[in-house]
């Protein structure tokens, strides 16, 4: 099993920035996908962007540019750099890995950028 928490979610205003972590229970470094997603109110689950065990990143075109995921290994965490926040980017953010073909999820964190 995998225990995920995330932090570094809050309020900004637009154009600001905000930096998610998170932490993982054991060692991620055989875990070859960790993302982030988030859900706004009353809209589906969405992917915001992932990463692979070498280092692969993928990212939604809403936040190509603007958002880099990055993991540590020593560390055990995958992080999430926002820069350029708009109001749009308001959400639940979530982490997540794939784990012995096993889907983990953390308990979210909340972004809320302000106009």
């Amino acid at each position: 099993q995998v225990q995920l928490v995330e932090s570094g979610g809050g309020l900004v205003q637009a154009g600001g920035s905000l930096r998610l972590s998170c932490a993982a229970s054991r060692s991620i470094f055989s875990i070859n996908y960790m993302g982030w997603y988030r859900q706004a109110p009353g809209k589906q689950r969405e992917l915001v962007a992932d990463i692979s065990s070498v280092g692969r990143q993928n990212y939604a075109d809403s936040v190509k540019g603007r958002f880099t995921i990055s993991r540590d290994n020593a560390k055990n965490t995958v992080n999430l750099q926002m820069n350029s926040l708009k109001p749009e980017d308001t959400a639940v953010y979530y982490c997540n890995v794939i784990y012995t073909a096993r889907a983990y999820w953390g308990q979210g964190t909340q972004v809320t950028v302000s106009s």
